[in-house]
């Protein structure tokens, strides 16, 4: 993205998550693990305000990523 913004002249985004660390999120919840990011006053930080692009997408597709699904029975499965 940095790369794309200094070849169209545009102003460079402000240095954020590395994607390997939302990865590590993702695959700690997958686990089951109860995994919250938290800012320097201690309050909860919301990945998904960092990912815009990636929503943005998503939606244009019309795919909603955001969305969790839970089953009552094994057999809904």
């Amino acid at each position: 993205k940095v790369y794309e913004a200094i070849v169209k002249g545009e102003n460079i985004q402000e240095p954020g998550i590395p994607e390997s660390f939302k990865v590590l999120i993702k695959e700690m919840q997958s686990l089951c693990l109860n995994v919250e990011v938290l800012s320097s006053d201690g309050s909860v930080f919301n990945l998904r305000d960092t990912d815009d692009d990636a929503f943005r997408a998503a939606e244009e597709l019309g795919i909603n990523i955001s969305a969790r699904f839970e089953s009552s029975s094994i057999d809904e499965i």
